[in-house]
């Protein structure tokens, strides 16, 4: 990023100038260029540098620019005053800014290009195209770009040459090694760069050159035979003008005396076999190697040989080369032996039975392996599938293992298609190792077929072409041809040509399709022991147009509104429509006549036709029919329905209207239905208040043909007019005579409580009386009254109602009683009379618990078990 950014203030802070296409800040230079001064820009300049790293800001002492009055500059061609310089160096992955500015009069276009070649897409042009930006150039970007200042004058241009670099990165590097002394080193190392890099070798930090025993050819470095003067770090430099970089590598040369790791060694070998007694000492340099057997040397002959690596190869061993064998290893620093003891065996037999067998999908086999080998030898099996070994915790429980002495036997139950192959059997010994063989082939049900092809399509059939699958080793004996439709349930069976299709047959026809319906067509193989998987499914393709074939269907009809004729039928299913252009024929007559009148209804989801004619009376019967049609041609009709065209309203009022009140709010009225012709479907009721107009009356209809109905939601105390008329789907019918009715009195209850209680006792027997309630004229009437009866302290409660002012209690035995009445209404519960206080126990009493007991005149009579109250009123 530009660590240093130029701007130039016009005459005071922070008034800045803008640049275009006439004015340019280079920030190279940080010079200011203005190509075509005009009388706006006289005025005063500062020059302001800000560094973007620290934010640190300087100001340049003011720069004054005048206008010359002694003469005007006349039109002159361009000159390029700003340009970048003539070789551009950059880094890959920078962003690179090529400036080129222009004065001239008028002022000067800048255009770019890129000599044989085009600017990168990723370039921007910005400050009028007085800049070239390129970010994250790469060695692609690199040419020569030039720019080019016209107007009306004339033109010029400028070209440079923008180059791109990299530094040095590695391709290939030298790593750590250990040799022997004597063997050839030879390392690569292999950089990448522009310029190319060069290459310098480094040993222990000191310069290292071709000398006696070392070549230096750029990153290559060869020491033909290695030295312990030759061990240390190397260095393998690459670099160029921008940069350089290392790989290190550490060279070690060994030097040890011969040492055998594992002594002695014993080998055993099968008889008639080859044997291999190998000689590997750990030895720096390398030794030299000597085979004896007892105090001979063993020289090599056609049944013995001694390969290049020490190796000691003994061709069709037999019982006389068993005994020791002693490897003797020498160097400079050393030598060690090393003893080998082979016996010889006799060959191991693998016998794996059945040798190939036959079984179906869901059965069960035991393959069998035996094996003969040298008493003294122990054996291992494994078992193999198409040559990988049985993971027989993992194949969903197929496989069983069941092992003996020298026999070991795999089970495969609930066989697989996918079981079928190559089943191997290994046997082990420390000498030998065989391996036996059995094929299993697994009949199933067929494997899918192949593509399914439609050859030849018609309004009703498609011919069908396809692959013969896998038979599974059972002959296909048949073929299944199956369907798909958008109206389908799935895949279903279609009829076909030749029925059945046989398995020696690639080809056959589905017949009874619909027409101009879209099919995907499947073919599915069945042999003796079942049905396979079916075929992928062919393209769709949609069966030709055709003439309707299907009628439409429930014909029905009839209601509407006067002198008209309602025809209904259920629509027929995209499916059966058989083309485009798909529409009805609606055919009707009024019974006893000749012709058909037919009318066109051309959606295919209509379901209903109107015809209105003002001649023909009331429920007329018509005999109808529908029909179909498309492009093709028409389709057959339905049935012959008869249906009755519309019925006319109610002729006449209904009878016998009456009303009842049932309470402050609710009126019911009852009627009986309307006679003669016009049945009605329901009755609307008309109320109104009695001192009103029947206009302003409210309308409520019955649900269904109801003859009764219970109007609510009325005024209380108030008198209504009803009349009642039946309507239909046609009209309404005349109404009935006005009858009228008056509500209830509202509901609120009684204000004035019982009074002038009486009551007599006789043991637990209380006698109750008062004087009955008379409701107000704003009060809704008397119903009858409430008793309550209480006692203190125990929480017991008794209701008592009667529609008389008196009752009879029965009190418990011991305790005392509150006794209060209430009256009752539509309305609710009045006010409470006043309290009883009675007590039952012996020596019964009772009194009045009232406080205005002295506003009472009391009179008492005295018997030993009668005690009569009787309150008089009060003066």
């Amino acid at each position: 990023p530009q660590k240093i950014i130029y701007s130039w203030v016009f005459n005071e802070f922070p008034s800045f100038v803008a640049e275009d296409s006439r004015r340019f800040i280079s920030q190279h230079t940080g010079n200011l260029y203005i190509s075509k001064v005009q009388p706006s820009d006289v005025g005063s300049y500062i020059c302001l540098v800000k560094n973007t790293v620290t934010n640190a800001r300087v100001l340049s002492p003011p720069t004054p620019l005048t206008l010359k009055t002694d003469g005007i500059m006349g039109e002159y061609e361009p000159k390029i005053e700003v340009h970048f310089p003539p070789s551009v160096l950059a880094a890959r992955g920078a962003t690179v800014r090529l400036e080129c500015f222009a004065l001239g009069n008028p002022v000067p276009t800048i255009t770019w290009r890129k000599i044989n070649g085009n600017i990168p897409k990723k370039a921007r042009l910005r400050k009028s195209q007085a800049v070239l930006e390129i970010p994250n150039i790469q060695l692609e970007d690199s040419g020569t770009y030039e720019c080019k200042a016209e107007n009306p004058r004339g033109g010029t241009a400028f070209k440079g040459h923008l180059q791109v670099y990299t530094l040095p990165q590695w391709v290939r590097m030298i790593n750590d090694t250990q040799m022997d002394s004597g063997e050839k080193l030879r390392w690569e190392c292999k950089a990448t760069g522009r310029p190319r890099p060069t290459y310098r070798w480094l040993r222990n930090g000191l310069p290292l050159t071709s000398q006696s025993g070392v070549e230096i050819l750029n990153g290559e470095l060869t020491i033909h035979k290695v030295q312990q003067t030759d061990s240390g770090m190397y260095q393998c430099v690459g670099e160029n003008k921008y940069g350089a970089i290392y790989s290190n590598a550490e060279l070690k040369i060994l030097a040890s005396a011969p040492v055998f790791v594992d002594n002695p060694v014993w080998v055993i070998a099968t008889l008639g076999k080859d044997v291999s007694l190998d000689c590997k000492p750990r030895a720096s340099p390398k030794p030299r190697i000597l085979w004896k057997r007892g105090d001979r040397r063993i020289q090599p002959n056609k049944r013995i040989m001694l390969l290049r690596n020490n190796t000691l190869r003994i061709v069709n061993s037999s019982r006389t080369d068993e005994g020791s064998y002693v490897c003797r290893a020498d160097n400079q620093f050393g030598s060690a032996e090393m003893t080998a003891v082979l016996w010889v065996k006799d060959a191991m037999r693998v016998e794996l039975s059945p040798h190939r067998v036959e079984v179906t999908v869901g059965e069960s086999v035991v393959l069998s392996c035996k094996a003969t080998h040298d008493t003294s030898l122990d054996v291992t099996f494994q078992w193999f599938f198409n040559q990988r070994p049985i993971t027989f915790q993992q194949d969903g429980g197929h496989f069983e293992y069941i092992q003996t002495s020298s026999t070991v036997d795999l089970m495969i139950r609930n066989i697989l298609l996918r079981h079928a192959g190559r089943y191997g059997c290994r046997a082990q010994t420390s000498a030998d190792t065989v391996t036996a063989e059995a094929e299993l082939l697994v009949r199933g049900p067929p494997g899918p077929p192949g593509v399914v092809i439609v050859e030849e399509i018609t309004d009703a059939t498609a011919t069908l072409s396809w692959t013969r699958g896998l038979d599974n080793h059972s002959p296909i004996s048949t073929y299944n041809l199956q369907a798909r439709s958008p109206f389908s349930l799935g895949w279903q069976t279609v009829k076909t040509d030749p029925d059945p299709v046989t398995g020696d047959l690639e080809s056959a026809m589905a017949v009874q399709l619909n027409p101009w319906v879209e099919y995907e067509f499947r073919v599915v193989a069945t042999n003796a022991i079942g049905t396979g998987d079916p075929s992928v499914p062919s393209r769709g393709v949609r069966t030709k147009e055709a003439v309707p074939s299907v009628a439409p269907a429930n014909v029905s009809g009839g209601n509407g509104r006067r002198h008209e004729l309602v025809i209904l039928w259920e629509p027929v299913s995209e499916e059966f429509q058989n083309g485009e252009g798909f529409g009805y024929i609606v055919a009707f007559r009024a019974n006893g006549t000749r012709g058909w009148k037919e009318k066109m209804v051309t959606s295919a989801d209509s379901t209903m036709y109107k015809y209105r004619d003002e001649t023909f009376p009331p429920l007329t019967p018509f005999e109808v029919k529908v029909g179909v049609y498309n492009n093709k041609g028409d389709g057959p009709f339905s049935k012959v329905v008869i249906i009755h065209s519309a019925e006319g309203e109610p002729k006449e009022a209904p009878s016998d209207v009456k009303a009842y009140s049932i309470s402050s709010s609710e009126i019911r009225l009852t009627w009986k239905p309307s006679p003669g012709p016009g049945k009605p479907k329901g009755y609307e009721v008309c109320y109104w208040k009695e001192m009103e107009q029947q206009e302003a009356g409210k309308k409520q209809r019955t649900v269904k043909n109801e003859t009764t109905i219970i109007l609510t939601g009325l005024e209380g105390n108030t008198r209504y007019q009803f009349t009642v008329n039946g309507f239909n789907s046609v009209g309404q019918g005349p109404a009935s005579a006005a009858v009228s009715a008056k509500t209830r009195r509202s509901r609120k209850p009684p204000a004035q409580p019982p009074s002038n209680l009486m009551w007599i006792q006789e043991g637990n027997n209380v006698s109750l009386s008062w004087e009955p309630v008379k409701a107000k004229e704003n009060e809704s009437d008397v119903i009858g009254y409430m008793v309550l009866l209480k006692q203190e302290g125990r929480g017991y409660n008794q209701v008592t109602r009667t529609i008389n002012p008196s009752t009879m209690l029965c009190l418990p035995e011991g305790g005392t009683y509150i006794i209060e009445v209430r009256a009752l209404s539509e309305g609710g519960e009045g006010a409470l009379s006043s309290q009883v206080r009675v007590v039952t126990s012996s020596g019964v009493r009772a009194k009045s618990s009232q406080r205005s007991v002295h506003h009472l005149s009391l009179s008492l009579t005295w018997t030993p078990a009668l005690v009569l109250l009787v309150p008089l009123a009060s003066w």
